[in-house]
């Protein structure tokens, strides 16, 4: 049994002086004012500092697209071919990376770390902690979404290839064409069952139908079609993002919008809709046409407008400063709570995961940040200790 005692509790959704917080078999077993430390439960004193859940990155790329080596290492975008639905982030992710170790000592305890956006369909996503030796013992879920990317990247890339798509027009026709297929191929698996259900007893006139081939690509398509898996769609331009919003109207997809860049012009629809969105980077630079009219208010007038915003960084080493990104936020106009929710219980909402992570709550795992100061205290705050499934991973000395 550990004990994490005294300081302030940020569970997000309310705060707590003074608490105790209790740890068994990685879990959190209770949390409270009143809570009684067993005997002989090793203690934390957490006297003065302030504790909260380990932050969660709803969206970056670390330990897919190597960190300090160059890109001749990083292996996150596969641009031979723009439909590659059949490739998975855990087949690539590197527990060895030095970005993990920057990570943790920043706090961030969990990720969604996907594809890269150079193919209209990248592959999925998987979510993993940022401790372990191996990748079956980081995993959290896989596949956690299937990248998709509309816009500048895949046109780009396949434009300089003279390959389809080169315009927003071919990257929204050839997604089209490929979910269609997987419909198809889907309908063709329903009709194979049916006729081996009527073979099987024993209708008359009936033979022995011929099975479907497989086709992973449609295989894992498939899946997103039938809601297995949500469409994760990188998104920066608002026409983009409605582009995106149509194709998921027209095949049923459950859907996440990824940097939502120009978000704030259309806030009012995202919110009825019910969509959410992935806002970031935030500390960043135009690097290109579509990302003109970024501004750091993005994730406060989405929020402000209803729309569930978790808050990312988009990168690999870089993920340490999820909270300066989410201070940035706050300075420009989101709620503070909601910004802290934003880094914490609302990406694992996001994911699906908030069963496990996100909140100090009983029964989750125990992925806890102590610092000396509110995360968004940025000139005093430290990250002082952090504990993933209850075991302490780093400690300030």
């Amino acid at each position: 049994m550990l004990a994490v005692k005294g300081g302030t509790f940020l569970t997000p959704d309310k705060q707590i002086e003074n608490g105790v917080l209790l740890i068994d078999n990685g879990k959190i077993v209770e949390i409270g004012m009143n809570v009684r430390i067993p005997a002989g439960a090793e203690v934390i004193d957490a006297q003065g500092k302030v504790i909260m859940p380990g932050m969660i990155d709803a969206h970056c790329h670390t330990g897919v697209f190597a960190d300090g080596v160059g890109g001749f290492h990083s292996d996150g975008n596969e641009m031979t071919d723009p439909i590659t639905p059949h490739l998975r982030a855990i087949d690539a992710v590197h527990p060895e990376d030095i970005a993990f170790k920057d990570l943790r000592e920043a706090g961030i305890t969990t990720i969604n770390t996907s594809p890269g956006s150079a193919n209209l369909v990248g592959g999925q996503a998987a979510i993993v902690k940022t401790h372990g030796k191996t990748v079956d013992e980081m995993l959290v879920k896989a596949p956690a979404g299937m990248k998709m990317a509309l816009g500048e990247n895949p046109k780009r890339v396949y434009g300089e290839q003279k390959k389809t798509p080169s315009t927003r027009m071919g990257n929204a026709g050839m997604l089209r064409e490929w979910l269609t297929k997987a419909k198809n191929y889907l309908d063709k698996k329903v009709r194979y069952e049916q006729k081996l259900a009527a073979f099987d007893a024993g209708e008359k006139d009936t033979k022995e139908p011929e099975p479907v081939e497989a086709d992973l690509r449609l295989e894992e398509l498939s899946r997103v079609l039938q809601k297995e898996i949500p469409a994760h769609i990188h998104a920066h331009r608002a026409d983009d993002i409605l582009t995106g919003l149509r194709i998921v109207d027209e095949f049923g997809l459950d859907v996440v919008l990824i940097h939502a860049t120009e978000g704030y012009k259309i806030a009012d629809l995202l919110a009825e809709r019910g969509v959410a969105c992935v806002v970031g980077p935030i500390l960043f630079s135009r690097m290109k046409y579509e990302l003109r009219e970024m501004t750091p208010k993005n994730a406060g007038l989405l929020s402000k407008a209803g729309v569930k915003v978790a808050i990312q960084t988009d990168e690999m080493s870089a993920v340490r400063y999820m909270s300066l990104n989410a201070a940035l936020a706050v300075s420009e106009g989101m709620d503070a709570k909601e910004a802290l929710r934003a880094i914490t219980v609302t990406p694992a909402e996001v994911l699906g995961i908030a069963d496990r992570v996100g909140s100090l709550e009983k029964g989750k795992d125990a992925d806890i940040v102590i610092l000396s100061a509110h995360p968004f205290d940025i000139p005093r705050s430290r990250v002082e200790r952090v504990l993933i499934n209850g075991e302490t991973v780093f400690e300030r000395r």
